[in-house]
């Protein structure tokens, strides 16, 4: 039984779906205004991994991510750019794209966009009307907020506090709107202003408010209540807590059966903003950082506890990975240089008991609210295990067998989180032309291949190991190293990899 942390109930509790084997799934995507920096990135790693987790244990996972491309954000760079703002948000929405492409991010199963969607909203903005929880205002339309007797819940703020915040805000001059019944109501429909985009409604041009575009898309797509609403910590007011009141304001029900909400990150310990220079988007990180590095890191913090970014841990979560990927490589090389008339030297019983401890535990710590670190500290412990066990071993075919069960294991598990390993395959791998030269001097060959002449310097230097010729054979390895080679003797012979 999977458990999660929902913030409604500020309780971890069963996921029971409305509908057996299906999850339906809402999470908050971007307004399209500019590229996402790296605190969207954190929220949307974060639900992309919970995503594949729901669908590796078993569920059908319907997924819904929505565009905001209509916004005041919007409108605001279209005028300082001299272009409209549709051509803005078309522009940021491939931006956006793309980006989550680059960090490994599957596409939702459905993405609508606000702008395709008006009529929904109109028609949930009317139903809002008539059953007496909004009203219209020279054209705007605002959601009455004492109208929802539970409204504060998801939040857990009270009406009387935040009324108390808007009268000292009114004290100080801070310009809240008059025309309002109540500081507290938020607009459904904003009257359309001169060279700004709108929509014709029953109460004239205008444009939708900022909450209504969610709850309109989510129950389009996916109907009430659907199973999980997710997003950042920072939406959950006002943006979810407005969401969730006219939403259930409307249906006269639940809206969503859990809430879930990512924990913020923090840039070097401090928040991030632009008036500190700390501002980090997504497509600057992934410049210099591998997207397997990038949600390493944000992995290594459970999803609701804030994150701290840096360089140094981004280092750090990159030498992690490597030590992953070098140790599957080591796995593999050992599997393909086995013999099949070796002895078998590993306990294939204890081998397959460390699978299975790996995952058993990875599950039970994802089934714990997607308790991703302790998942991938189960993956590391049986790469420890497996580097113990095969350590300065010659392989059998039999052991190698065991081995392959472990290392599918490790991409397997590694592969759920999203962390896809590259292929670091020697047949991609271009060696430097200088090894041709170099296998021609030492083991004759007369040939163009890299890879082949590679391959001859091996022979060349096993040869003359075993002729006693030491002088030939550290020539071989010497040159090798300053050509980025890094050679290492083992009971298997020469291992030998290209770090250029």
């Amino acid at each position: 039984m999977i458990r999660l942390y929902d913030t409604n109930k500020r309780a971890k509790v069963d996921l029971i779906p409305r509908e057996a084997g299906k999850i339906s799934m809402y999470v908050c995507g971007p307004t399209v205004y500019n590229r996402i920096h790296i605190g969207n990135a954190r929220t949307f790693i974060s639900f992309d991994m919970i995503r594949r987790y729901l669908e590796w244990s078993g569920f059908e996972v319907t997924f819904v991510q929505n565009v905001t491309d209509v916004d005041d954000k919007i409108i605001a760079r279209a005028l300082e750019e001299g272009r409209s703002a549709a051509d803005v948000a078309e522009e940021y929405t491939a931006a956006f794209i793309a980006d989550m492409h680059a960090a490994g991010v599957a596409d939702p199963t459905i993405r609508p966009q606000a702008t395709e969607e008006i009529d929904t909203m109109i028609a949930l903005v009317e139903t809002l009307i008539e059953k007496g929880h909004a009203y219209e205002v020279d054209g705007d339309v605002y959601f009455n907020v004492r109208s929802d007797a539970r409204y504060g819940h998801l939040s857990g703020r009270k009406i009387d506090e935040m009324e108390a915040g808007h009268r000292a805000l009114r004290a100080e001059g801070q310009g809240l709107e008059d025309r309002k019944r109540d500081p507290l109501d938020f607009a459904l429909w904003k009257a359309a202003k001169p060279g700004e985009p709108s929509w014709e409604s029953p109460w004239g041009p205008g444009r939708p408010g900022w909450h209504i575009e969610c709850s309109a898309m989510s129950q389009k797509y996916l109907g009430l209540p659907f199973d999980i609403h997710g997003g950042g910590a920072d939406l959950v007011f006002p943006h979810h807590e407005n969401e969730c009141a006219q939403s259930e304001c409307a249906c006269e029900g639940q809206f969503a059966r859990y809430w879930m909400h990512s924990g913020m990150l923090r840039i070097n310990s401090e928040k991030m903003s632009k008036s500190l220079g700390n501002f980090m988007l997504l497509c600057e990180v992934l410049e210099d950082a591998r997207p397997q590095a990038l949600r390493m890191l944000m992995l290594q913090t459970h999803y609701r506890s804030p994150l701290d970014f840096s360089t140094e841990r981004m280092a750090e979560a990159d030498a992690a990975l490597s030590r992953i990927e070098t140790a599957l490589e080591n796995m593999r090389w050992l599997c393909a240089t086995s013999l099949s008339d070796a002895p078998q030297v590993l306990d294939a019983a204890r081998i397959e008991s460390f699978v299975q401890t790996a995952r058993e535990g990875f599950r039970s710590a994802m089934d714990d609210d997607f308790n991703a670190p302790a998942a991938l500290g189960c993956i590391f412990t049986l790469v420890n295990q497996m580097n113990t066990a095969t350590s300065g071993r010659s392989l059998s075919t039999r052991d190698a067998e065991q081995v392959v069960k472990a290392s599918d294991c490790i991409t397997e598990l590694l592969g759920v989180l999203g962390i896809r390993l590259e292929d670091r395959d020697d047949a991609s791998i271009e060696y430097p032309p200088e090894t041709i030269a170099l296998a021609y001097e030492f083991a004759g060959y007369g040939g163009h291949d890299a890879t082949e002449a590679v391959e001859a310097l091996i022979e060349a230097r096993a040869q003359a190991k075993a002729e006693r010729d030491w002088n030939t054979a550290d020539a071989i390895r010497d040159n090798l190293i300053a050509l980025g080679f890094v050679i290492e003797d083992t009971p298997q012979g020469a291992k030998v990899t290209y770090e250029g």
